[in-house]
């Protein structure tokens, strides 16, 4: 897991950004292997649902960012991507594509038919189709944020932790994941939170939630409007994400231009036995939701089984031995 459990989880729970530093070397991107489970939820959202995963403000020029993560992509992971300026082409995936949209298909694939990812590409319009390849060679979802404005606008999010990218497309980065109540931290850290992101470092923080299901996309218009009917808090999810931000060099014909970072995020989810595999991990998970406020519970999903979730997970952290998920019967 990317995830670091004790600097994400604590009481009392806030809505705050919760930024630092990257250790130095510290990878900020996750080539995925073909026919891993990121990549055939993000192949099926791609190929079906992709007006909802890839948006932009009208008018907005995204080269200048995408040029700054194909190389960074090419710099951190050479074995499984390369990027001349004008064309990436994706090793693992043997697909290649270029700023104009061409798709080449350099290798027969090694799951499925083999043209998979190729003929996922060609779905989307050509403007499109460097982001989509970036999409299918990486676990992250990525977004640019626009250091001026504090806005994001630009998104090629294919596995939303069940908000929608076509309703957050333009809207102030401090807001787009803060529900209406408890943002407060959020909001007073806005311009100063933007103004770092956009600088030279680099920097992540991390998300979590306790979830009723355990899919990697959970976009809203592919979830049950009830929630947790079907599902036991015993049998419950544990989702995580590790964001990063990655700063998009002015070009230098426009000096003054508008500091961009790319904002890189990371789902993951396991069975929330296995992800608290020690009475401490459990404690902290119960100490965190107890001091939730009910805005943040609703804004989570997490009201309607408040009780029954801490209640088994005070008995998960008072129990001798932690018994894992039953994989199998």
């Amino acid at each position: 897991m990317h995830f670091d459990f004790d600097a994400a989880v604590g009481a009392p729970f806030r809505m705050q950004p919760g930024l630092r530093r990257l250790a130095a070397g510290s990878p900020q991107l996750t080539p995925l292997a073909p026919g891993s489970r990121h990549q055939r939820e993000k192949l099926a959202v791609l190929t079906a649902f992709w007006p909802q995963a890839l948006v932009q403000v009208e008018g907005f020029d995204a080269h200048p960012a995408l040029g700054a993560l194909c190389t960074h992509a090419a710099a951190e992971h050479p074995g499984a991507w390369q990027w001349d300026g004008t064309r990436a082409h994706a090793l693992h995936l043997g697909t290649a594509t270029d700023v104009h949209g061409t798709v080449e298909q350099t290798a027969t694939g090694v799951f499925g038919l083999g043209d998979e990812v190729a003929r996922c590409l060609q779905v989307l319009p050509a403007n499109w189709r460097l982001a989509g390849l970036l999409s299918l060679a990486f676990a992250e979802d990525f977004a640019v944020v626009d250091g001026r404005h504090g806005t994001i606008p630009w998104l090629a999010v294919a596995l939303p932790s069940h908000w929608a990218p076509e309703a957050k497309v333009g809207h102030h980065f401090a807001t787009v994941h803060a529900p209406v109540a408890d943002n407060t931290l959020l909001l007073k850290a806005a311009d100063s939170l933007t103004r770092l992101v956009c600088g030279e470092d680099r920097w992540e923080r991390f998300v979590w939630n306790v979830t009723d299901q355990p899919r990697l996309h959970a976009h809203p218009a592919r979830m049950g409007a009830e929630r947790w009917h079907q599902t036991r808090v015993q049998q419950a999810w544990w989702r995580t994400e590790r964001q990063t931000f990655i700063p998009v060099p002015a070009p230098s014909a426009h000096a003054a231009a508008a500091p961009q970072a790319v904002f890189t995020i990371h789902v993951q989810v396991q069975a929330l036995v296995d992800a608290l595999d020690t009475p401490a991990r459990a404690q902290a998970v119960h100490d965190a939701i107890a001091s939730m406020s009910p805005a943040v519970l609703a804004y989570r999903g997490l009201q309607p089984v408040r009780e029954d979730l801490l209640q088994w997970l005070a008995e998960r952290a008072t129990a001798p031995t932690l018994p894992g998920a039953i994989t199998s019967r």
